[in-house]
């Protein structure tokens, strides 16, 4: 074969960067899926087409880091807690997409092709298989939370599990002449380990790591490190490499929340770089020549016709049995008809153990060639009205609350922490709100304008990496307390995050400090009040306390809403201590939002009943006490008593204090006819405040 025209290495890149760009720009315009594109860009520039480039050792290395990062990609975009409620249904549709093809494959290999039973299975087999080159589609159109796509995924879980043991399999009784249930079974053992033992390391491994690193490159470089020494691992044990890291990705899922920076890194990395190396690489493999010939297309029309049909049966009869609709059909159709990573081993061992020819190799390049093809269009094609009937479905947000959110950043060191929380719980569903980052200086030294500059570009760089545009504010005022009211006031804002002191004793005997207990008197918004010591994506679960009559205060829905959009979000399992009357209203807000998260409720009366709960929160649990501001509907006594509480009992606790939303407006004059003023008649402030005038002031300590 003549040498290449490109054997630079410069170039080679340049011409690949130069696909990866121009492919989808200009299919595009004929409404063909990218995908399609880059595999027919590597047809035309392989040893087979014009032979601008060598199928050489780059593009198998980067092919098969492509193919095992596309599995990836998937289990870790996954919602678990949606997978959980979709895994009956995906494992009914696993097996029917399991059965149909096996059956179907074994009967036209032995009708059809006249081959013995060990060719049949091994044939059968690479019909069952399948890859989900299409989840890119879904991704795009924002339906990776429908059911059929959830349902794809189990699928595509059981039917690579089953093609490989059928594979092992036809491998054992044509090496051995009699099927042996010993060395299948000794397989499946080690499947089962291969599985617990990843569970069980890869938790505690990512849970203590990301806990110490929280340097970006350091968390990325870790997680694909993981992802591809459980990928050869799987190889090890005799299973494929995309199984291996298809399950390091739903083991890790816990760890990168959809919103994190590092999903965004991981992100971006695979889809601009090795999945579209991945893709041009099988265009690479494909020789159109050879496929021409009568005996390669009369076989893959076969092939063509039973891996359709195999596939298509199944995601019929499961949305008749569930009554689901021909787009969630197709779209099951779309992202399980693809044949790539396991029918490539297939016919590779196939080819090697002398079982089939040139010809039945060719027709099968061919076959996955037009079902690659097939496989976006089908998904495309329905993906895009499922996102509209979901758009349908989604709640309108409420008019009287913009979504507007406010991150005072006035500490470099802990300004990317609020914004990670910030991000997670703002809304993106509508762009009616603004998320802003505001930093407050009293002074316009040199020190306090780059502690100002500082602050605010972490901020940025932190919404950046989601690409979720951020309003930073740079304000100048006599005092931080001014400049944060005046802004909550002018920017119309409804959620303020802040950060809580660490410190070790009261200043005052005052939990929050006078500046914080200043700030909650002079506004009526939602204000978040935070203390992480850990990693916020590094959570297990959220444990939520609600005070007696929360229930009756106008900002419920709004931090109800908040609190449950956090713990979707970071995947964590949600408990609610609370009275039955608060439970079943928080049930409700939650389904009428379209949050679904893992809800637990524990009884609570009274804040009596918090205090057992002590001693049972872990330092990977998240404490988010709802209080109230003094004068409002469920303001007590107790309230303070739980400030006190928290101090003495959880000083090293990852900490949330909320304060929600209350009517009325805050002003600094007392007011007999608003009872929700800063200053009111029941307020504890006052007898504190007249004792200390009588106290020695000997007595007074920092």
């Amino acid at each position: 074969m003549t040498p290449a025209l490109i054997t630079d290495p410069t170039l080679i890149f340049f011409v690949v960067l130069a696909i990866i760009l121009l492919a989808p720009l200009l299919l595009n315009r004929l409404k063909i899926p990218h995908i399609i594109g880059m595999i027919i860009a590597g047809v035309a520039v392989g040893p087979f087409g014009f032979h601008v480039l060598d199928d050489d050792a780059s593009f198998k290395i980067f092919g098969q880091v492509g193919l095992l990062y596309l599995m990836f990609l998937a289990a870790i975009e996954i919602d678990l807690y949606h997978l959980q409620r979709n895994l009956k249904r995906g494992s009914v549709f696993g097996l029917l997409t399991l059965a149909i093809p096996l059956v179907l494959g074994y009967f036209s290999a032995t009708v059809f092709f006249g081959c013995d039973m060990v060719t049949s299975l091994l044939l059968a087999s690479m019909y069952a298989s399948h890859t989900l080159i299409s989840y890119p589609v879904a991704v795009r159109f924002g339906i990776t939370k429908a059911p059929a796509v959830l349902m794809a995924i189990v699928g595509t879980i059981v039917a690579v599990i089953g093609a490989l043991l059928t594979l092992a399999t036809a491998v054992n009784v044509h090496q051995n002449g009699v099927f042996s249930v010993a060395q299948i079974s000794f397989l499946l053992l080690k499947l089962a380990a291969f599985c617990v033992g990843i569970t069980f390391v890869y938790r505690r491994l990512a849970r203590a790591f990301l806990r110490k690193y929280t340097d970006r490159v350091t968390q990325f470089v870790f997680v694909l490190a993981l992802v591809f020494f459980a990928a050869w691992l799987a190889k090890a044990i005799g299973l494929e490499g995309v199984l291996g890291a298809f399950f390091a990705g739903l083991v890790l899922n816990r760890f990168v929340p959809n919103t994190s920076p590092l999903m965004s890194r991981l992100e971006f990395v695979g889809n601009a770089l090795f999945i579209p190396y991945f893709l041009i690489g099988i265009g690479m493999m494909i020789d159109v020549r050879v496929i021409a010939s009568a005996d390669t297309l009369r076989l893959a029309a076969v092939m063509l016709a039973v891996a359709l049909a195999g596939k298509w049966l199944p995601a019929f009869i499961t949305s008749k049995i569930y009554r689901m609709g021909r787009d969630s059909a197709q779209v099951m159709f779309g992202l399980t008809t693809a044949h790539t990573a396991v029918a490539l081993a297939v016919v590779s061992v196939g080819y090697n153990f002398g079982l089939l020819d040139s010809s039945m190799l060719n027709a099968t390049v061919l076959m996955i060639l037009i079902t690659c093809a097939i496989a976006p269009m089908a998904t495309s094609g329905a993906a895009g009205r499922i996102r509209l009937k979901m758009l349908e479905e989604t709640p309108e947000p409420d008019s009287d609350h913009p979504n507007n959110t406010l991150v005072p950043v006035n500490n470099p060191l802990t300004s990317v922490a609020l914004m990670e929380i910030a991000l997670t719980v703002h809304p993106r569903e509508h762009n009616d709100g603004s998320l802003m980052a505001l930093h407050v200086r009293t002074s316009n030294s040199a020190a306090a304008r780059n502690n100002s500059d500082a602050s605010l570009q972490l901020a940025k760089e932190a919404s950046a990496t989601v690409d979720l545009p951020v309003i930073t504010i740079e304000r100048f005022d006599s005092n931080v307390d001014a400049g944060l009211i005046n802004t909550i006031n002018e920017r119309d804002v409804n959620c303020v995050i802040m950060g809580l002191h660490r410190r070790a004793s009261l200043v005052d005997d005052s939990f929050f400090g006078a500046k914080m207990e200043h700030i909650l008197e002079s506004t009526n918004r939602m204000i978040l009040i935070c203390r992480l010591f850990n990693p916020i994506n590094t959570l297990r679960r959220l444990v939520v306390v609600v005070p007696p009559q929360a229930e009756f205060e106008s900002g419920f829905r709004l931090w109800v809403t908040t609190v449950g959009r956090l713990a979707s979000k970071l995947g964590c399992r949600a408990i609610f201590l609370c009275s039955n009357e608060v439970s079943r209203l928080i049930v409700g807000i939650l389904k009428r939002e379209r949050i679904d998260l893992r809800l637990e409720f524990r009884p609570m009366e009274q804040w009596d009943d918090f205090v057992p709960m002590a001693n049972r929160i872990a330092d990977d649990d998240l404490l988010l006490a709802v209080s109230s501001r003094p004068g409002s509907i469920s303001y007590t006594p107790e309230i303070k008593e739980m400030e006190l509480f928290l101090h003495k009992y959880f000083t090293q606790a990852n900490l949330i204090v909320l304060f929600p939303e209350q009517s009325g407006k805050n002003d600094d004059v007392m007011s007999f006819i608003d009872p929700t003023g800063a200053e009111t008649i029941n307020s504890p402030a006052l007898p504190r405040r007249i004792a200390a005038l009588f106290r020695p002031k000997t007595r007074k300590r920092l």
